[in-house]
């Protein structure tokens, strides 16, 4: 996932557990690391480490983020696909 999306992911995940709102992330594995999907439990009791690629911070877009909000809230949890777009599970 390209910066722009996961400084999106990491402020999702930072906002919801800081009020203790664990939720599932889930992402489409692209074909050359073998096609499906996986998912992992977001939760305050895991450890997270965010890697980007560039030195700057991405400018965070609020419907995006308002959308991203919603979705990690729904019983899908977040889905974000190998094409950095946001679509429920």
């Amino acid at each position: 996932m390209d910066d722009r999306m996961l400084a999106h992911v990491q402020a999702v995940t930072v906002a919801r557990l800081r009020r203790n709102e664990p939720f599932q992330l889930a992402w489409d594995e692209q074909v050359r690391h073998g096609s499906g999907r996986r998912a992992i439990w977001m939760a305050p009791s895991v450890e997270l480490l965010w890697e980007f690629d560039g030195g700057s911070e991405p400018e965070l877009d609020r419907e995006l983020l308002e959308t991203m909000m919603q979705k990690a809230g729904s019983t899908a949890g977040l889905h974000v696909d190998h094409h950095a777009h946001v679509s429920s599970l």
